[in-house]
This record gives structure tokens, C-alpha cells and sequence, in this order.
């Protein structure tokens, strides 16, 4: 995994925590919800570059 790959994910659920924290105070639900998927997504991909690169070694 490259590290632009990891910041990028790792700022990509960074934003995601921030909507989902922003929802919660402002008792906003599409945004927490739309938090949770930015999360969800930053994973999946963390995820699946790791995969990558099990497959490398």
C-alpha cells in the first residue's frame, strides 16, 4: 500500500468521523448517516489494499 493510498483513506474516514460527530450534535441523521458510509468506505479500501499487498509478498 502506498502511503498516499493510506493518508488518503485515513483522511477520508478523518472526514467521515467529523460528519458523523456533526450529525450527532446537531441531531442530524442523513449527515451522521452519510458519516458512517465516508467511514465504511475508507475501510473497504484500506482493506482491499492491504489485500494487495499480501498478494505481492
Amino acid at each position: 500500500m502506498s502511503v498516499g493510498d493510506k493518508l488518503k483513506n485515513a483522511a477520508e474516514a478523518a472526514k467521515g468521523k467529523v460528519k458523523e460527530m456533526t450529525g450527532d450534535a446537531t441531531d442530524d441523521r442523513d449527515l451522521q448517516a452519510e458519516g458512517q458510509v465516508d467511514q465504511t468506505k475508507a475501510d473497504l479500501k484500506q482493506a482491499g489494499e492491504k489485500a494487495k499487498d499480501a498478494f505481492k509478498h
